[in-house]
């Protein structure tokens, strides 16, 4: 299959060539555990996981690796040196705050002044949140989801690499820094070359510290701070690690690579994280590439406006899920699909209708699915990519994940009768192991609520009995339970909303 890639490191598409045949390696950007996750972050971790999927279903063993940040991360981020307040500190601040008013239950977290406590409950959140969201990687958590907190030996022995090799240095104020004058090809992925990055511009590399600095640019490895709320011995005092040089000591650790296939991120993680990534980590190893493509999801905008607190549109996973968004609880396969449904590439607008309309599509999709597994008698052929419509759906994400041309696919093959049951089935779990929206283990009667099928044929009796006042009666009660009822001459049966 030619599977074609747009590399933001060469501004093109490019035919994708594993280093090794057949295998793959991906590092995914992770989340920052002080807070719960938002949309637009998994918005880029979910395209990671549809692209894992993507290439597993064409036949590559992947081997991904998304990292979990708690500790480094400061709250100006987009500043190559990383000024700011630790994240970690702010997210105690937050849920001492929380515990103190009530807003946090007791049995949540014993010491919310403890940053690894505080870590270790935002990181069950997230994975909690991903599980149900289907990304792969989190399904095996821990393995492939490495903590920075329980690599920073790792980075300790990258960072003396760097020093040793004259590409990092240590300043007057004890803090060390990577020397970008000392890397030639710094702001290649971002453009943000030496010649145009002067101290200031755009705020990206104002710092505290320039007077030690041998150029503004310069980004920190390793800052000494006995008061840091985080903080391990190093030969440069006792301190904590740089942002970036967490992602660069963990993907070759777990990945046992010193130059990858993929990275994937956010486009606001381009610069300046994933810049001084491929700086550091090339100054270290020598090699001239670090990842072989660098793949960016573009960002999610709410009602048409960028995510800000202030404006009242910043939605975590868990705000949509439990129904604080749309007034009502929205199922997980809803979330994923509004979040994938659109190119990577693209600016996508998360609304209200969005969620609706992604609703019927997983609502079609899934009974699809169930109609043509009853019968086939839950049996599915054992069908191959080769198969027309396989071929055509993976062909439509080879040409750089265009999922709408898959889904058109997809969209005009379940529109069709069907001829053999088995066969179809088979294509769906297929379609499907890409997708990852459908459950056929949930048929339409089987619910948490054991009495569910037993209202429903009550709904049937009533009706056949003609005693319509009771069939109303329990059809609201379903109503209000989250339930929607449908009566046909093959009876009622009734499906938990998807939104």
């Amino acid at each position: 299959m030619d599977i074609r890639f747009y590399n933001t490191l060469t501004n093109r598409e490019e035919p994708f060539e594993p280093l090794e045949p057949n295998k793959v390696t991906m590092y995914s950007c992770g989340p920052t555990v002080y807070d719960f996750v938002h949309v637009g972050n998994f918005k880029s971790f979910l395209f990671s996981d549809l692209l894992r999927r993507f290439l597993a279903c064409a036949g590559y063993d992947v081997h991904q690796v998304m990292n979990i940040t708690d500790v480094g991360h400061m709250t100006d981020d987009d500043v190559a040196d990383a000024t700011g307040e630790d994240k970690m500190a702010v997210a105690t601040r937050k849920l001492k705050e929380a515990k103190k008013s009530g807003d946090l239950p007791d049995d949540a977290i014993a010491d919310p002044d403890d940053p690894y406590q505080v870590a270790q409950y935002f990181t069950q959140a997230f994975i909690e949140d991903a599980c149900a969201l289907g990304m792969k990687v989190a399904q095996g958590y821990p393995n492939n989801m490495p903590h920075a907190t329980q690599h920073v030996d790792a980075m300790k022995a990258l960072i003396q690499k760097l020093i040793d090799k004259d590409h990092a240095y240590v300043a007057d104020d004890g803090v060390v820094y990577f020397s970008v004058q000392s890397f030639s090809d710094y702001g290649r992925l971002s453009g943000n070359t030496l010649d145009h990055l002067i101290e200031g511009s755009g705020g990206r590399i104002t710092s505290e510290h320039q007077a030690v600095k041998r150029h503004p640019a310069d980004f920190f490895l390793w800052k000494p701070d006995e008061t840091h709320i985080m903080k391990w011995d190093s030969p440069w005092g006792a301190g904590y690690p740089g942002w970036h040089i967490e992602c660069s000591a963990m993907a070759m650790a777990l990945l046992e690579k010193e130059v990858i296939d993929i990275h994937t991120g956010g486009e606001d993680n381009i610069f300046p994280h994933h810049e001084c990534e491929i700086a550091q980590s090339c100054s270290a190893t020598g090699h001239s590439e670090f990842a072989r493509y660098w793949i960016h999801p573009r960002f999610l905008m709410v009602d048409g406006e960028k995510m800000s607190k202030s404006k009242g549109n910043f939605y975590t996973a868990r705000d949509v899920l439990e129904g604080r968004v749309t007034g009502r609880a929205v199922h997980p396969s809803v979330l994923r699909f509004e979040l994938i449904k659109t190119h990577y590439r693209t600016q996508t607008n998360f609304t209200q209708k969005g969620i609706q309309d992604s609703a019927n599509v997983v609502r079609r999709f899934t009974e699809f699915g169930q109609r043509v597994s009853e019968s086939a008698g839950h049996q599915a052929a054992d069908v191959g990519n080769d198969h027309p419509v396989v071929q055509a759906f993976l062909g439509a994400l080879a040409n750089d994940m265009n999922i709408s041309a898959a889904l058109a696919v997809m969209h005009m093959w379940i529109g069709k009768e069907v001829e053999d049951p088995k066969e179809a089935l088979g294509v769906f779990l297929k379609l499907d192991s890409v997708l990852g929206i459908a459950n056929l283990d949930a048929d339409e009667e089987s619910t948490d609520d054991g009495d569910v099928a037993g209202l429903c044929k009550q709904i049937d009796d009533a009706r056949i009995a003609k005693d319509y006042a009771t069939a109303d009666r329990l059809r609201d009660e379903l109503v209000a339970r989250g339930y929607e009822v449908r009566s046909s001459a093959n009876g009622t049966v009734a499906q938990q909303k998807l939104a």
